[in-house]
């Protein structure tokens, strides 16, 4: 497939800058497995679910992994931003540095030494460099305490079509934070969840509808745009997740007893469909994943999936395009943005049956 198959006019003004208020007001689009569709409020997912079903969250909490630092280089000091991308040991993070092409293996890099409530900055080496302004440092701290000081001196990494229009403020630490979210390690939200509350999941219980936690953490790559026109050659960064034996084998249980499972995000789908095996059976799992659906993908676990809608020409849109069919998702995209539907992180949501096959 050609990535302008996933093109389609979206007004910026669709772009949410700040959620909705009570989280589970936000709008919310049902679309069926018919590809019928209608238009309700997340506070509504108890009465479209039915006793038995099983809700999958990602369980991941974004750290403020949004770094300010200056590049020494003898006399010279050039100042800069890395956004922690993936943590590869106790003391080493891949990130993306603007400006990355200022940097060079060998530069250290001095982050937050510019707040007068810290004793020092916090150093960093750059031990190797990818495309598109990816960088691998390597910490002078190493485990909680490069941890404390991450989270001392970082800033909360908020989209950059969010970012680009307005700054991060007070509100976004708790706004952009799932009410549920439990490991520290991801650098983007897992948006759909942001539109549950203690009172819709204690309303979900009461329904019958059992709920479940995974965990995979979000990487700054999942703001990338694809630029390869031929979908096939674009690559995913790899991003860490897990799946207990306890929790799957609560969800084999609820498929063997007839009951559904709904993932609420693409992390969450992602996941699951990273640790099933052929015939559908989830399997602990713990590791990396860099699984890239597209529509012609088989799926194995979830029956329908809690989402925001997406950008165009994105990963995200794809996803769903392969979920539930991209004329489908043509149609209730057409449909959302005449409607006044939000976009994106901060946006409403869709509940997607899945297409047959």
């Amino acid at each position: 497939m050609r990535l302008s198959d996933f093109d389609f006019e979206l007004p910026q003004e669709r772009i949410a800058l700040r959620p909705a208020s009570p989280r589970d007001a936000a709008r919310l689009l049902a679309v069926g497995a018919d590809g019928a569709f209608a238009d309700r409020r997340v506070s509504d997912l108890p009465a479209l679910l039915a006793p038995g079903d099983a809700l999958v969250f990602n369980d991941t909490r974004v750290i403020a992994a949004r770094l300010s630092g200056v590049r020494r280089r003898g006399d010279s000091a050039v100042a800069l931003e890395a956004t922690l991308h993936r943590r590869l040991s106790a003391f080493s993070w891949t990130a993306f540095a603007k400006p990355g092409r200022r940097l060079a293996v060998g530069d250290r890099i001095e982050f937050g030494g510019d707040r007068a409530c810290l004793p020092a900055s916090l150093a960093a080496s750059v031990v190797g460099k990818g495309e598109g302004g990816e960088v691998t440092l390597a910490f002078d701290l190493a485990g909680p305490d490069l941890d404390r000081a991450i989270a001392e001196r970082g800033a909360m990494p908020l989209p950059p079509y969010i970012a680009s229009r307005r700054q991060p403020d007070e509100r976004d630490l708790a706004d952009y934070q799932t009410v549920y979210a439990r490991q520290d390690g991801s650098v983007a939200a897992p948006t759909a969840g942001l539109h549950f509350t203690p009172q819709l999941l204690a309303a979900l219980r009461g329904r019958g509808v059992s709920l479940h936690f995974v965990t995979l953490h979000v990487g700054a790559g999942t703001f990338l745009p694809v630029k390869a026109e031929a979908v096939a050659e674009h690559r995913m960064h790899p991003e860490v997740g897990e799946v207990s034996l306890a929790t799957a084998e609560a969800l084999n249980a609820v498929r063997a007893a007839g009951g559904r499972l709904i993932a609420v995000g693409t992390t969450a789908l992602r996941l699951l469909e990273s640790a099933a095996d052929d015939a559908g059976r989830v399997r602990p799992f713990a590791g990396e994943t860099s699984i890239f659906i597209t529509p012609g993908y088989r799926f194995r676990t979830a029956d329908a999936l809690v989402t925001n809608f997406h950008l165009p020409r994105s990963t995200l849109f794809m996803l769903v395009s392969a979920f539930s069919g991209l004329a489908v998702m043509r149609a209730a995209y057409a449909h959302a943005i005449a409607a006044g539907y939000r976009f994106y992180s901060y946006g409403d949501a869709s509940l997607l049956w899945r297409a047959p096959p």
